[in-house]
Formats: C-alpha cells, structure tokens, sequence
C-alpha cells in the first residue's frame, strides 16, 4: 500500500540523519556518490576505512569495545590502536572467531578484498543497528535506516504494521518499510556481487544468541549475588569514561539505582544523575531518585516534563527513529540527553533489569502457566504473550481495515519459535524480552535518543556478559512469586539504601491517559481523525474516534494506545517529508 499526501507539515521537522558511513555493494556509477573507498564493486561513502596489517580485510563501522585492553593483549601490541583497527587485525588472525572476544557496542561491516565477500555483523544484544535493501541489482547498508530512504520503495510492511500495534515496537528483522531488513543481534550476514549482476546472499548464521545455561543450581542465593556482583564491578569500571565526568538516568528503582551506585564508587570523577517528573498533579518517584542521589553523593539534576513537551516534542523524536517506537518514555529520553549533554558526554541507565533478571511484567504470563496449564497450546501461549504488551493486539479485527486485516490475520508472529523452546518458562520469556524488546525497543530508544543529543548511551546490565550469566541463574533466584530480581538485589545489597531494595517495582508511567483527557483530545482528534491522515489508509478511525470519546471507567484505558498511534502518525508524517 502507498502511504497518501502529506496533509499537516506545521508541526513536522526538517530534520535530515545524516549517516556516518553507509556501504554499496554491486555496480553503480560512483561518480553520483561521496565514495571515500573501493574495490571493484565495493563501495564506501562518506567515511575512510580501517585496513587489516595484510590490507586484505576492510573494516568500516560503528565499534565500541569495552574489552579493549583485553584485546590489546590478545594482539600483543604496544600500539594504542583505535576499536576498528582492533577489530581489522583480529579478523586477520582469527577470522570470524574475533566476534566472540569483542565485548561492547558495535554494528560493522568486513570486506574481503580476495574473496570479494562482505559480512554485516551487529553485537550480541543489539546495542547497534545495521540496515539493509536490496534492489536493482545493487544492496544499501547503513547504520540508520533513514540513510536508506532514497534506495527503497514507500510500501509498508503490514505484517510489520500488524507487530508495532501489538507491541509498540517492530520486532526482529522486519522494519516497518517492504524489503528492508535489520540484521538482528548476534548474527552475521555473509553476502558477495554475482557476476551476472546482483546480490548473491551466501550465508546468515549466529556467531552469539542469549540461551538458557543453568549452572551451579545447588548453590545459595548469596552465592549466585556474590558472582554477579563480581562481574557487575568488572563491567561498570569497564563503562565508565576516562578522565571526565558522567551522567546516569536515575529514575529512583533498583536498576538505575545499583548502576549510579557503582559508578559513583569506581568513579574519580563527577558523577551527574538526572530525573524526570511529570508535574505536581501527577505520581513521581522522586523521594527515592533523590535518596539515591544523596547516598551516592551525586550531582543531581531533576527536570519537569508537562504535557505540552511530550505532544510538542514527539514529532522531533519520531524524527531520531528508524522504526516507530511508541513508548511514551521515549520523549522524556529525549529531553533528559538535552540537560545531559551540558554535563556529560557518556550517559549510563539501568535499562536491562528487568529483561535479563525477572522484572515483574513477566509475572503476568507466569500466572496463565500456572493456573491455566490445560490450556496453554501452543496457539494461546503466542496469544496471551501478544496481549501481554497490553497495546492493540485485541482491538486488531476492529482497528485494521478489512483489506488490511485480511492480509495479516493469518500470519505468525516470530516470538513463536521462542515460546515454544524446551526451556524454563521464565527462561523462555527472558531470551525473548532480550532479544526482541530489548534490542528493538529498548536499546534502540536509548541509542537514538543519545546520538540525538551528540551524547553516547551505554547499558551496563545489556552487557554481553551479564546477559550470559543471567542465563546461568536458577530461575527461582530472579523471580519467585511476588518477589522479583532477588539475585540483582542480592548482589547489591550493600551499596543502597535498605529503602530501595525492600520498595516494590513501580515503573515510570507516563499519565498519557490523564493528558488524551484533559489536555490532548482537541489535537489527537485533528491529528488522527483527519481524513488525510497518513494512518487513514490502513486504520478504522471510527473506533480510534471511540477511544478518543470515551469517558468509562479507569481500568479501560486507551491512553497508551492512542499514544501509539499517534507516533506512528508523526513518524510517517517525518518519513514523507524527509524523503
């Protein structure tokens, strides 16, 4: 389906992602490019290359290594060799067995001067993002997906329209445009130029994959807190920036809270915290951000976000993403980088807690296990764990048009294969929170929203390593009933304040219900109802006009769905204007 004419471009920005780097592979003519580098077919714009001792192997990319020294070692060098050239000489002696010793942050590309092969190759867990389109014989491959606008048709992906609906988010190696793909996490893509003109695809395998590996399952909860705590030490001083200061999210849980813990005991520099709240009338989690802040003797920063902040800002993040994310958090991401950045150039978060140790959204799909075992075929547990995001996954017969639906209703949802594993169920979900939310919305997010503010984001509990080892934890030490994350809290017992470990998971909720009701219904309903809405060809605006109308009970809340369709109809709005 082609997306129809802009019709509201006030609010739009003009903003342009202008890439680092992107890479052409197949026959062009390069005079219509930035070409920084080639070999034959081979092309590099807008970015110089990293070579190999033998110069056999290119390496072009976005690479942080927080394993540096470590390699340095490995390559018995004396030079300080900058993370590409780490990566260019690894691959000359290892070949593709150097991924397994890079830890940190990267998305990259290695081009085989004598096999005349490319590898596209992302991080573990998805910290960095690689694009790719193939078409006209040639294929794109850029960091950004926006780089790619030029080179890819204005069809959307419903079945990919179908998944942010129910998620908030797209999922796996769909985006939401036709034929263009994100590698997922731990995978390299092994591709090469036919000689008849084309992309011939080799080879697409894991050289790394988040899987449950039980280990010493005999031993004590303070045992198993004792050795993340010990790797917890090892990964934060490895993530702190040397010789200057850094900021840290603190939303005032555990998670955000054992990060600033850490960095403020390893750190010989200033340590900045910053917090959001959303105005007196509204929850805020502030007396525990502050405890935090006064414990750890950080410089605190607090900052109000209003309700015309996130409406009037949400266009210009939309902006930042590659595929839609509608996450209301996602704009208060990206104001706190825009206080940040006057403090600190690398920025920490706790994000990662709950994926990798049992956070308490998990415990609804527990529940269903449990008391409703009989049921739960293979159909109702991809079912329940849809709804489960709480989002549109039961309204999509109703929200779709029927056309839309129909193409659709009969395709699968790629969390399948992972439910249906021979795992621990808490396993289960855990790989599949890890891998797709978060590295499609939770990484992405912090990433986008970072670079947005010229600032570096690094996620200290999605480190590689610690996602390891929170495979190799019993179960019953990361959620147990109504107590979650009992092995994080274990290991950092004596760093924080008795009142963060005892208090209860709250989240950080966003009252975009009490805003769709008070203050944005007037705009929602010119954006979204508006027959030349960019969302009108695919979405039944009666019953979004219903939602926007209602005025039941509490517990029916539409306020995150709306805020989803809403993002989505800015982002489509930046993605036509942008073209």
């Amino acid at each position: 389906m082609k997306l129809p004419s802009l019709w509201n471009r006030r609010q739009i920005p003009d903003i342009k992602i202008v890439p680092d780097w992107y890479i052409v592979l197949g026959r062009i003519d390069a005079s219509n490019y930035d070409v920084n580098y080639c070999f034959e077919e081979f092309f590099v714009i807008k970015t110089q290359v990293v070579k190999s001792h033998n110069s056999r192997f290119i390496v072009v990319g976005d690479i942080w290594l927080s394993n540096r020294h470590d390699l340095l070692q490995f390559l018995h060098s004396d030079k300080e060799y900058t993370d590409k050239e780490i990566v260019a000489h690894l691959w000359e002696v290892k070949g593709e067995e150097c991924l397994n010793l890079l830890e940190g942050m990267f998305s990259l590309c290695v081009w085989d001067n004598q096999e005349r092969q490319l590898y596209l190759i992302r991080d573990g867990v998805g910290c960095c993002t690689i694009y790719y389109t193939n078409s006209d014989k040639v294929c794109v491959i850029a960091p950004r997906l926006a780089t790619l606008l030029p080179h890819h048709s204005q069809l959307l992906d419903l079945v990919a329209l179908r998944d942010y609906l129910c998620c908030a988010f797209v999922p796996g190696e769909q985006t939401l445009w036709e034929n263009v793909k994100e590698l997922s996490p731990g995978k390299v893509l092994q591709m090469e130029s036919s000689e008849e003109g084309g992309i011939n695809f080799i080879n697409q395998r894991w050289f790394w994959q988040a899987r449950e590996n039980i280990q010493n399952a005999e031993e004590s909860l303070i045992w198993h807190g004792k050795q993340l705590r010990q790797l917890l030490d090892r990964v934060v001083k490895e993530y702190l920036p040397v010789n200057e200061p850094v900021g840290v999210y603190l939303s005032g849980g555990l998670d955000s809270s054992c990060i600033t813990a850490l960095a403020a005991k390893f750190h010989s520099h200033p340590v900045h915290t910053y917090s959001i709240h959303f105005g007196e009338d509204c929850p805020n989690e502030l007396e525990f951000s502050g405890l935090v802040a006064q414990h750890c003797k950080t410089q605190h920063h607090i900052l109000e976000i209003t309700p015309d902040d996130m409406w009037d800002k949400l266009p210009l993040t939309m902006s930042y993403l590659d595929d839609p994310i509608g996450d209301p958090l996602t704009v208060p991401n990206y104001l706190l980088g825009k206080i940040a950045q006057e403090n600190s150039r690398v920025i920490l978060n706790g994000e990662g807690g709950d994926p990798c140790f049992g956070g308490p959204k998990n415990q609804p799909m527990l529940l269903d296990r449990l008391y409703d075992g009989v049921k739960n075929t293979e159909d109702s547990l991809v079912t329940n764990y849809i709804n489960s995001f709480k989002k549109c996954s039961r309204f999509l017969p109703q929200l779709l048009k029927p056309e839309v639906f129909a193409k659709v209703k009969d395709k699968d949802f790629l969390f399948a294969d992972y439910l249906y594993r021979q795992e621990n169920y808490l396993n289960r979900l855990m790989t599949i929170n890890i891998k797709f939310k978060g590295a499609d919305h939770i990484l992405t997010k912090v990433n986008n929203m970072t670079v947005a503010n010229n600032l570096e984001g690094r996620s200290p509990l999605f480190d590689r390593r610690v996602v390891e080892m929170a495979m190799q934890i019993p179960p019953q030490y990361k959620l147990a009933g109504a107590q979650e994350k009992a092995v994080l809290k274990q290991a950092v017992l004596e760093v924080l304040p008795k009142q963060i470990i005892d208090r209860p998971k709250s989240g950080m909720m966003v009252p975009v219900q009490y805003w769709f009701k008070n203050t944005w219904q007037r705009r929602a309903k010119s954006l979204l109802l508006n027959r030349k809405a960019e969302i009108a060809p695919y979405l039944n605006q009666d019953l979004i006009k219903q939602w926007l109308n209602y005025r039941g009970d509490a517990w029916r809340r539409y306020g995150v769905k709306l805020w989803l369709l809403v993002s989505l109809e800015f982002w489509l709005q930046v993605q036509k204007k942008n073209r």
